[in-house]
């Protein structure tokens, strides 16, 4: 009886354990999100067009050519230029632009969400009685109209013939 005692005045404590695992694809999701937006960085390959590399650019004909080592320059040039002025201007223009486009489209997703769905819905809504209007005069008047005429002119035919005398 004693032993009952002890064990209801004991405070009912409950350990709950708990693992990590480190190695977890939740834990490094973001990270390895990361490391693909920097590896991929035009996954729906929006900008397919340009892709410009030096031949899209300069060739020469097989019947004019430069000396070689012109040639080599001319490309390194190309590719270094290109890549280095394409950097400098969009460490220029990248985070402006950026933020002027995010502005942009939070608000075209603003007055979409907010006013132009919501004025959309009240317009289906209320105009549901036209649309029953509307089929009710198409069906009385037009439709019949239109299908007596089709019945009158169904039966025209067309013949065309050369006329040799001419």
């Amino acid at each position: 009886m004693e032993d009952q005692r002890l064990k209801d005045k004991r405070p009912a404590v409950e350990f709950m354990e708990v693992k990590v695992d480190i190695q977890s694809e939740d834990l490094n999701s973001k990270h390895s999100e990361t490391r693909l937006l920097i590896h991929d960085r035009d996954p729906k390959r929006v900008n397919k067009s340009l892709k410009v590399t030096f031949e899209d650019v300069i060739a020469e004909p097989p019947s004019v050519r430069s000396f070689d080592k012109v040639w080599l320059w001319s490309h390194a040039l190309f590719e270094v230029s290109r890549l280095w002025i394409y950097r400098l201007i969009s460490l220029l223009l990248a985070v402006p632009v950026s933020l002027a486009a995010g502005i942009l489209f939070a608000v075209l997703s603003c007055l979409h969400i907010w006013l132009i769905m919501p004025c959309v819905q009240l317009l289906l809504i209320n105009m549901h009685w036209v649309q029953t209007v509307w089929g009710s005069i198409l069906n009385i008047l037009i439709s019949p109209f239109f299908t007596s005429i089709g019945k009158c002119c169904g039966r025209i035919t067309i013949h065309l013939a050369k006329d040799e005398d001419r």
